[in-house]
């Protein structure tokens, strides 16, 4: 089932203590679609300027994803740098220059409008509802966003949580955005303004998926070498979008299988800079990690009745 992606098209310039990247492809409708595109169709919707490299996507197209979507503007495409320390665990934005992406207005083409799943990307929410306004009747609506919109654009937000079927966010804009530290209180938040669903993305400890009544988490996958955590989160919505629309699910045990598809892919993102992990993976290499997953989560317990 296709999935309709809406997101950036960026450039990005990134230096870690394992190396660097000088003005990569990059950006959250890259990741996404570098991701989901190994398990159902996408369609991207987005900007680029006249500098954009569009021939870097082209693996993206053999693949089979549609970028008829993707405008091309005269100016500067959305440019980012940053600087992650040490450990990676945190990152120093060195320049941000949004260039064409700052007069982004998505246009759905005729031909995306029926598509079955629709990820919103981290874009401003007033832009997220044009884009649903323009939606026939997509069978879920997921939707990212992060900490500048639930400050700048709070009313706008919830008013786009009343249509989301499933929130993506951190742990930290979770809180932030339900006023609430404990993150179950949060979640419950959330979903009483609208979501069914509510993914919370901890990083390299993994995500939870909160449900109406049920919970499930998911480990980040360990690695040795971690290159650049750059679009991670991306590449986890990519893979669990992904399975949800390939199985065509929304039932609970395919959407913790879509977790575990979730965490695969963000643990290939932060293999390689840019999304050069994602060129090569295969459907074997997903699936050996997806079982490694299972061995390292499943157990079996015998319950043991006692005498009192």
């Amino acid at each position: 089932m296709s999935i309709l992606v809406v997101g950036s098209v960026a450039l990005d310039s990134v230096e870690t203590p394992f190396g660097s990247a000088d003005r990569v492809i990059g950006g959250s409708g890259v990741f996404f679609t570098a991701a989901a595109s190994l398990l159902a169709p996408v369609r991207l919707v987005g900007v680029v300027g006249d500098d954009y490299p569009l021939e870097k996507l082209d693996f993206l197209t053999e693949r089979g994803v549609d970028l008829s979507g993707v405008e091309r503007a005269e100016g500067e495409s959305f440019f980012w740098a940053g600087r992650y320390s040490h450990d990676l665990s945190s990152r120093d934005t060195l320049e941000t220059r949004l260039g064409v992406f700052a007069d982004f207005k998505p246009r759905i083409p005729e031909a995306y409008r029926d598509s079955r799943y629709v990820f919103l990307g981290n874009i401003d929410p007033v832009l997220q509802l044009e884009v649903l306004d323009q939606m026939r009747e997509p069978a879920a609506v997921i939707c990212d966003t992060m900490n500048y919109w639930i400050e700048g654009s709070r009313d706008a937000l919830v008013e786009l949580l009343k249509r989301v079927d499933i929130l993506m966010v951190n742990d930290a804009e979770a809180r932030q955005l339900a006023g609430d530290h404990n993150l179950l209180g949060a979640a419950r938040w959330i979903q009483e303004r609208g979501p069914r669903l509510v993914v919370v993305k901890k990083g390299e400890h993994g995500a939870i998926l909160f449900g109406p009544d049920w919970m499930f988490f998911v480990p980040g996958f360990p690695l040795e070498v971690i290159f650049d955590p750059t679009g991670a989160g991306d590449a986890f919505a990519g893979g669990f979008v992904g399975h949800m629309a390939s199985v065509d699910s929304q039932e609970p045990d395919d959407l913790r299988r879509a977790m575990v598809y979730g965490s695969v892919m963000g643990s290939y993102a932060v293999e390689s800079f840019s999304v050069d992990r994602f060129r090569s993976l295969d459907e074997k290499e997903i699936l050996h990690r997806v079982m490694q997953f299972k061995q390292m989560t499943s157990f079996e317990h015998q319950l043991v009745e006692s005498d009192g």
